[in-house]
């Protein structure tokens, strides 16, 4: 413990900003805008037309990552069904079995990261939705209406948006 206590200093060491960034792209950061606008808005008239509640913050980040870095293994539908759905279960199961306060949140998201990392479904939103579940206390519909459902539509208006126009492929792979 002490050596790597001692290494700890060195590993600090990184440049203040990266060798190289890709270049701006506007026509990217203007096709993120319009298509995470409608994919957040396509939950939203859901949820009024079936009267269910299907916005989760954590929907807001999942959109970030699948229309601004569509690219990234992160942003794959197995990712992103995945791990908000198992996140989610990971709190339903701590809420039953009575987990609540600062402790509960916390470890659900640490189980969500397990769980996500061994499943090969990590999602970051995915922590997000642990942190609600346990915080809304959630009972075994939260699965499904609302994260399973609005994630599944952040994806097909996803698949949608990022192969109709010319410079974007989504998904790079389905599982």
């Amino acid at each position: 413990m002490i050596k790597r206590l001692q290494h700890f200093p060195g590993k600090l060491r990184a440049p203040f900003t990266p060798a190289t960034r890709p270049a701006r792209s506007w026509k990217h950061a203007t096709w993120g805008f319009f298509s995470g606008t409608c994919g957040i808005l396509a939950i939203s008239g859901l949820a009024s037309l079936t009267g269910h509640h299907l916005l989760l913050g954590s929907f807001g980040a999942s959109a970030v990552l699948l229309y601004g870095a569509p690219e990234s293994p992160l942003a794959q539908p197995r990712n992103v069904l995945g791990g908000h759905l198992l996140s989610a279960l990971v709190s339903c199961a701590m809420v039953a079995c009575g987990a609540a306060g600062p402790v509960a949140l916390a470890v659900a998201v640490g189980l969500s990261i397990l769980v996500m990392h061994s499943t090969h479904t990590t999602h970051p939103p995915g922590g997000a939705t642990a942190l609600i579940g346990i915080h809304d206390h959630a009972g075994w519909l939260f699965p499904i209406l609302p994260v399973l459902v609005g994630a599944t539509v952040l994806v097909l208006i996803a698949v949608v948006a990022n192969n109709i126009v010319h410079h974007r492929q989504y998904p790079k792979h389905w599982w």
